[in-house]
């Protein structure tokens, strides 16, 4: 008796297909298509995509080049003691790679993307080039208005290198279609959270990511077609320990190393890989009433998508927290995904995930949580040691619990 046919398997292979295009020929077809509109690159951690869908712009999550490329001339450029992902960015703008784009974004993440900001400027003048300052404070008068005079910037600097003007219809709409993307990201990751043996974590880290070079409508067709077919997948439960994977919000772990983690014992029920399609939290507040947040108003778009930063972005290394307590939200997460321990996985000489986990680790061990650590690059190849590593984790988990 054949196997039974998985449903899902035509549309998870075209979402690996998306990751493995790194010359961007999805992004190039878009463009013909589109009469030669922009496509800008965005750096992680984030930046909203509706602001340059509303004028014409197709962003483009960029996320180095994995280990599917052999860095030379990028190494030219950066001391060894930083992390991989800014050398195989200048590798691929160096080698044609990523052509397709006409200009980069750099948001506010950390002293490499800064430096890579520049870097790219300096190598190729005759791109659109732009620093996006995130704010760290989020009071409206200050972060706020500071923010929304950061996006109106971007807007204007793309509308005179050929982008459509920034129109309040547009984006209103752009962002009705992203709160669309945003509630099945969020039923993805319940069915994943639930079931994950329907719904591995290297899925939907392919599903998830699929919607970095997809415009918004096409990334939620995708997703809608997956969710209808899941209930019909063969699938078989694990006695696997349930885990979350914190620390590679930036510089993304190669799909090996997260099959590796599944194949190790551990269903992974929540991570921050894609925290650039995921750093808010619920939907975009268009129109809804989030207090007194004078001089904002949800009913202007502009100020819809300033107040989804700035009211609801998720707890991360690179979001200054004032008061609140480092590790706070995890642990609030493990609660209430029911997860028995936490994998804390960083680039290696990543400045925010590594400078935050000793208060990370100070606040799982205050709560009893379980947890393990290990460091990665993007070109990693090599597996065994962090299988070794996590089996052990699982193991000890299934025997001791938190004890």
């Amino acid at each position: 008796m054949s196997a039974p046919t998985d449903p899902c398997a035509p549309l998870l292979a075209r979402a690996e297909a998306l990751l493995e295009d790194l010359s961007l020929h999805g992004v190039a077809a878009w463009k013909a298509a589109h009469g030669g509109a922009p496509a800008i690159g965005i750096m992680p951690v984030f930046a909203p995509r509706p602001l340059f869908e509303a004028i014409g712009v197709l962003p483009v999550n960029i996320y180095g080049g994995g280990d599917r490329v052999d860095v030379i001339k990028g190494d030219a450029y950066y001391q060894s003691y930083i992390c991989h992902i800014p050398r195989s960015t200048i590798e691929m703008g160096l080698g044609g790679q990523l052509d397709a784009l006409d200009g980069m974004v750099f948001p506010s993440t950390c002293d490499v993307i800064r430096n890579l900001s520049g870097m790219w400027r300096m190598l190729f003048p005759q791109k659109y080039s732009a620093y996006l300052d995130l704010p760290q404070t989020f009071e409206a008068p200050l972060g706020g208005l500071f923010y929304r005079h950061e996006l109106s910037r971007i807007a204007a600097e793309l509308v005179a290198r050929g982008a459509r003007p920034l129109d309040a219809d547009r984006l209103r709409e752009a962002i009705i279609v992203e709160n669309r993307r945003r509630a099945l990201l969020a039923d993805l990751a319940s069915l994943r959270a639930r079931e994950p043996w329907r719904l591995k974590a290297s899925e939907a880290y392919l599903l998830t990511r699929a919607g970095a070079v997809l415009p918004c409508a096409e990334h939620i067709e995708l997703l809608e077609a997956f969710l209808a077919a899941a209930p019909e997948r063969p699938v078989r439960a694990y006695d696997n320990v349930r885990v979350i994977v914190l620390g590679a919000f930036c510089e993304q772990p190669p799909i090996g190393l997260i099959r590796t983690l599944e194949r190790s014992g551990c269903d992974l029920v929540d991570d921050d890989f894609q925290l650039g399609l995921c750093a808010i939290d619920g939907a975009i507040p268009l129109d809804e009433d989030v207090g007194d947040q004078s001089p904002l108003d949800t009913h202007d778009p502009l100020d819809a998508l300033v107040l989804s930063y700035t009211l609801r972005g998720q707890a991360t290394a690179t979001r200054y927290i004032a008061d609140g307590v480092k590790g706070e939200a995890l642990v609030n997460r493990v609660r209430t995904l029911g997860a028995e321990g936490v994998i804390l996985a960083a680039p290696s000489f990543c400045d925010p995930a590594l400078l935050d986990q000793p208060m990370i680790e100070q606040a799982l061990n205050d709560a009893g949580i379980p947890f393990t650590s290990f460091k990665y690059a993007e070109n990693s190849a090599q597996f065994q040691t962090i299988r070794e590593q996590a089996g052990a984790f699982s193991d000890s988990v299934k025997l001791w619990g938190a004890a």
